[in-house]
């Protein structure tokens, strides 16, 4: 059996694969908090075509769906 410092690679490759479980887990939940507001934020720069009102749209979205979490 192989070892890398003392520990079976069997047990470093689960330890890997539950570190990137949990990695691509918090990817997408990030993702989907976000996907309101960036869908707001881009409707309001097609009407606009403002980046600065864009990230007030985007900001104001993300902090009312915090809020709404809580």
């Amino acid at each position: 059996m192989s070892t890398l410092f003392g520990i079976g690679l069997d047990i470093f490759a689960l330890i890997l694969l539950i570190i990137l479980g949990i990695v691509i887990i918090l990817v997408i939940k990030t993702f989907l908090f976000l996907l309101p507001a960036a869908i707001i934020a881009s409707v309001v720069w097609f009407i606009t075509g403002d980046n600065y009102l864009t990230g007030i749209a985007f900001l104001v979205i993300a902090v009312i769906s915090l809020i709404k979490k809580k």
